[in-house]
């Protein structure tokens, strides 16, 4: 229990560059918070005392914002920044030092038993108001974007934005886990396509234009100079 409360508190400490001391953490960090109360929930509906569980964990999200199901599974330093509004569910299973920012669901498509919600692996990052819903894994070390929306597995190493997620590739180069800035945006890619496209037909369209317009000279020119003769 104690190895695991200062690995969650080393956690923060590493990932958050606003954090100043252990006190700080202990005292106004919601997410750690409701990541301790969630050990004892937890332990409580491993036992068997499931309304118990339940009880603890609904006072869990009224002190934190944070809802996190008994059953899920959850490992050593994760770390839950600011939190409001972060949803776990009761088959989910968030392996060690993953980082969810807030507004994140790890939820499930439907009314299904058994596994309905996400696996997500070491060292992922899920970052603000993103989705991820289904019984499927999210690799080790992977990237979901502010906002997105994932319906399928996703890769290691990778990055995913977008509604639905995509997988992209950021110039070949693991992005570093916080610089959320950096993701890049595929609907923007596109959009830039299209506009080179446009411009390459422009291009193409004007030396035609000229082509068309010097040949017209030629011809004139040409005409003239028949008539010219015509006339002498």
């Amino acid at each position: 229990m104690l190895n695991r409360l200062r690995r969650d508190i080393q956690a923060i400490k590493e990932r958050d560059p606003a954090v100043r001391s252990t006190l700080e953490v202990l005292v106004t960090y919601p997410g750690f918070h409701a990541l301790q109360v969630h050990r004892v929930a937890h332990w409580l509906f491993c036992q068997q005392f499931y309304f118990l569980a339940r009880v603890l964990s609904h006072l869990n999200r009224f002190l934190t914002g944070i809802e996190i199901h008994p059953g899920a599974q959850i490992g050593v330093g994760v770390f839950i920044d600011h939190g409001m509004g972060v949803v776990i569910g009761e088959t989910a299973t968030v392996k060690d030092n993953v980082t969810l920012y807030q507004g994140v669901v790890l939820g499930g498509t439907g009314k299904e038993k058994g596994k309905r919600h996400p696996t997500i692996e070491q060292g992922a990052v899920i970052a603000s108001g993103a989705k991820v819903l289904g019984s499927f894994t999210v690799g080790e070390n992977a990237r979901i974007g502010a906002g997105a929306v994932v319906l399928q597995s996703v890769p290691a190493n990778s990055t995913v934005v977008g509604v639905p997620g995509r997988v992209v590739v950021l110039n070949g180069q693991r992005i570093n886990k916080l610089d959320h800035h950096q993701l890049p945006d595929p609907v923007q890619q596109c959009i830039n396509c299209l506009q080179n496209e446009v411009l390459a037909l422009q291009a193409k369209l004007a030396q035609l234009e000229k082509e068309q317009a010097h040949a017209c000279n030629a011809k004139n020119s040409n005409n003239r100079k028949n008539n010219d003769q015509k006339i002498m």
